[in-house]
């Protein structure tokens, strides 16, 4: 059993939630092109900025993370407020007043899903609330994740409204939030960031006066079992915040170490729990703070926080400042600092809320300022809230203000949680799809008990949502509560971070036996469809959208794709030749999904119910086009997925412009990607950039920013395409650092709409085909030898290319 901390410190000592972490995958991708000491982007196009404090969370508070725990920056004078989060505080599961069950029923029910299928196939269609009374149950225990509360530095001589110099900011680059005021004459600096190599969040209050630095510290917290204490130490003071949920008994704790310098500083502890610091010329905090929260299936606990949170707390308060935020910045930078885009912007000196109040996704260098810093704030995103060592991001990343947010902020794995890691491969990050690799892994014990109890069948399944605690049953939300496709969609991000780094170790440990046993439940589960003897699902469901049916499309798409990759991987690793079999003769019979339906669309369903008129934000039957790779441009398919897509239009929350960023790139229509991309900025963005569904959810950032590079880079045919889909707001630029399947590394620069230079850096040894305008016959294929990088120059005679070490 393990322990839940925030962060790397406890974790080194085999105290953490998925025990000692190591320094990077063991297929980490490769970044010989880039310096961690590397200057970072320039400020205006690296930054966040606001001349008032924010008023509202949602929308204005600015985000800190190191994976396990966040902090959300509100920059308010009198009275400081940090928004604390702890990604594993959670609510239900096992010992849950209400009870738990993992969503599987709850009394028996033989030949439920049978009876509903014999149905489907005399009926076609089956109204969603018939199905959910049948095949549904209410949820029980399933919990919500919650607010750690909030760390509150009251300042009693602060101004009571912001000055005229104030200003606070969010650096993605180096991943540190500052507010600056001048009052009195005095100049006062606060600055805050979440360290990942030390576990801790730190802060620290300064000014360019002497004695100038007083606050007094305290928590509150809108639950009633956080109990708060403070006390003084040989160096400053402690403030520990420690609880037991009410709910379900997890144990938690917080740890405050307050260091105060100047000749006269002091700091109080007081009987209310509050630290008081007087007189400093600066004075600083770390934070660190766990559960006794574990991966570990039936029971979900582990040991004690205290001893891990001490040790955190006690490791960094006993460092440097300065040396705590250099550490934090160079491995920040360290990922962050791998991949720079430059699409000739021009970051006008005005903040970021009037820059996105302005945005018109026109033509101007101002507006191509704050799309490239979206593209660059999904990666600070997701480096903040998916590090090696805790939970993958939920829906709402790790910043949660609320003992009941929105949807639990849990994780919705009908689109949500895929998306949320679309951009790790290629925008150079995979090592943030560690979490998720674990999360998955961690849902197949619970999965294989609903596999077989509901199903009758091996392999393991998940529906549409899950918790920390393996909740892979059902709930009773009649359009959302089936989607036993779940556990094959999730398994593709595991082929891909193969796909992407090549190694045959992580694919035969990792990736395949979860993809294996995910396709031996669609093995069991297929069933032949009396209308064409091809295998179908069913019943199946098209997210969120009309009745239940046999084989639509996007159930169709996703096994078909499992399948595939399964097949795939079992030839790389030569698994059982059997298996082989099974999958090759169930590939042959299995309904792809796709079928041009009679007014030139892609079917969403088996049969042709498609309505022209229909403007669902959901486009799950698309799912072959984007994420899948099963619709190639220039074919039928892809000319009937225009029609669908067109058809509807451009509308949707923040979540679907960004899937349809995807998906008009992969079609090749870098304008309409385009257009999709200004039109999330200007409807489905808030002031701090956060995506709103609404409300605030964080997939729509990640999908954007994945979009971005399908635009500049694609490789999922297995063909290094350069520019397959450049905007003509986006005539003349660079990008370096953007990953391709293969193991490459691949920089571009052009102008004129046209490539004028390409260089790849090769991590594996490989035969890699690489498409551009800038090859003689527009294409060419290599024996790329790892460590060495490969250059196409326009400025070379036609076709020439250089090679170096």
């Amino acid at each position: 059993m393990t322990t839940a901390v925030g962060g790397a410190a406890g974790l080194a000592l085999g105290s953490g939630v998925f025990g000692p972490i190591q320094a990077a995958v063991a297929d980490a991708p490769d970044t010989s092109d880039v310096s961690a000491a590397a200057p970072p982007p320039s400020p205006g196009l690296s930054s966040l900025w606001y001349t008032a404090p924010a008023d509202d969370w949602e929308r204005e508070a600015l985000p800190i993370g190191n994976g396990a725990l966040g902090a959300t920056v509100f920059g308010t004078l009198a009275s400081e407020r940090l928004q604390l989060n702890e990604k594993t505080l959670w609510t239900g599961g096992p010992g849950s007043v209400q009870g738990y069950d993992h969503g599987n029923w709850r009394d028996a029910r033989p030949g439920a899903i049978t009876a509903v299928q014999d149905r489907v196939d005399t009926a076609t269609r089956l109204d969603p609330e018939a199905v959910a009374d049948e095949l549904g149950q209410p949820k029980s225990g399933y919990g919500a994740h919650q607010t750690l509360g909030d760390l509150h530095i009251d300042v009693p001589d602060a101004p009571a409204t912001p000055p005229d110099t104030y200003r606070r900011e969010l650096d993605i680059a180096d991943a540190v939030a500052t507010v600056l005021y001048t009052h009195q004459q005095v100049r006062h600096r606060r600055e805050f960031f979440a360290s990942y190599p030390d576990g801790v969040i730190a802060g620290r209050l300064s000014a360019d006066r002497p004695a100038s630095v007083a606050f007094a510290l305290r928590h509150t917290s809108p639950r009633d079992d956080f109990t708060v204490t403070s006390a003084t130490t040989g160096a400053g003071g402690r403030m520990t915040v420690r609880g037991a949920l009410a709910d379900n008994g997890l144990r938690f704790e917080v740890q405050i170490r307050v260091r105060a310098h100047g000749k006269g500083a002091t700091v109080t502890a007081n009987s209310d729990g509050t630290l008081t610091v007087t007189a400093a010329d600066s004075a600083w905090f770390v934070l660190a703070a766990g559960t006794d929260y574990a991966d570990a299936y039936p029971d979900y606990r582990g040991e004690d926080p205290h001893p891990a949170v001490t040790h955190a707390v006690d490791a960094a308060a006993g460092e440097q400042y300065d040396a705590l935020m250099a550490r934090h910045i160079r491995d920040h930078r360290a990922l962050f600092g791998r991949v720079a885009l430059d699409v000739r912007a021009e970051a006008p000196d005005i903040p970021t809320d009037q820059l996105l109040a302005d945005y018109t996704g026109g033509p101007t260098a101002t507006d191509r300022a704050l799309e490239a810093l979206y593209f660059q704030y999904g990666r600070y995103l997701l480096i903040a809230s998916s590090r090696p060592g805790s939970l993958p991001a939920n829906l709402q990343g790790l910043w949660n203000n609320s003992t009941s947010p929105p949807w639990s902020a849990d994780y919705h794995v009908n689109i949500n949680l895929q998306m949320n890691y679309w951009p790790a491969e290629a925008a150079n990050l995979a090592e943030a799809t560690a979490p998720y690799d674990r999360f998955v892994e961690a849902l197949r014990a619970p999965g294989r008990r609903t596999a077989k109890e509901m199903f009758g069948s091996r392999g393991w399944v998940v529906h549409n949502e899950t918790n920390p605690y393996g909740f892979t049953g059902v709930h009773d939300w009649a359009t959302a509560f089936w989607f036993p496709e779940a556990a094959a969609w999730l398994t593709q991000q595991l082929y891909e971070h193969y796909r992407f780094g090549g190694s045959v170790e992580y694919l035969r440990s990792t990736a395949y036996p979860v993809m294996k046993e995910a396709a031996e439940f669609w093995l069991d589960n297929l069933r032949t469809d009396p209308r064409d003897g091809t295998l179908v699902v069913t019943p199946s469901y098209s997210p969120e959208h009309g009745d239940f049916t046999a084989g639509a499309a996007m159930s169709q798409q996703i096994v078909h794709d499992l399948l595939t990759n399964t097949l795939e991987a079992a030839r790389t690793l030569g698994d059982s030749p059997a298996l082989r079999a099974e999958l090759e003769n169930t590939l042959a019979r299995l309904d792809p999904g796709l079928r041009i339906g009679s007014w030139g669309q892609l079917q969403e369903w088996k049969a042709d119910l498609d309505d022209p008129k229909d403007g669902h934000r959901h486009v799950s039957h698309l799912y072959a086009l984007h994420p899948g790779r099963l619709i190639e441009p220039g074919g039928a398919w892809a000319d009937a997925a225009k029609v669908s897509l067109t058809a509807r239009g451009d509308g949707g929350t923040g979540w679907s412009k960004a899937w349809k960023i995807n998906f008009w790139a992969r079609l090749r229509d870098g304008d309409h990607a385009h257009r999709m991309l200004a039109d999330q900025l200007k409807s489905s963005t808030l002031p701090n950039l956060w995506d709103t569904h609404p409300p605030f959810q964080i997939d729509g950032n990640f999908g954007a920013t994945s979009g971005v590079v399908e635009m500049l880079l694609q490789s999922q045919y297995d063909v290094i395409e350069i520019l397959p889909a450049l905007p003509a707001a986006w005539r003349d630029g660079s990008v370096r650092g953007l990953r391709a399947r293969g193991g490459a590394t691949v920089g571009i620069e052009w102008a004129d709409g046209r490539a004028t230079r390409v260089t790849l850096t090769a991590s594996r040894t490989r035969r890699l085909t690489v498409r551009s305008d800038l090859m003689p016959d527009g294409e060419t294929t290599l024996k790329a030898i790892a460590g060495r990088t490969y250059v196409w120059d326009a400025w070379r005679a036609e076709g020439a290319a250089s090679e170096g070490a």
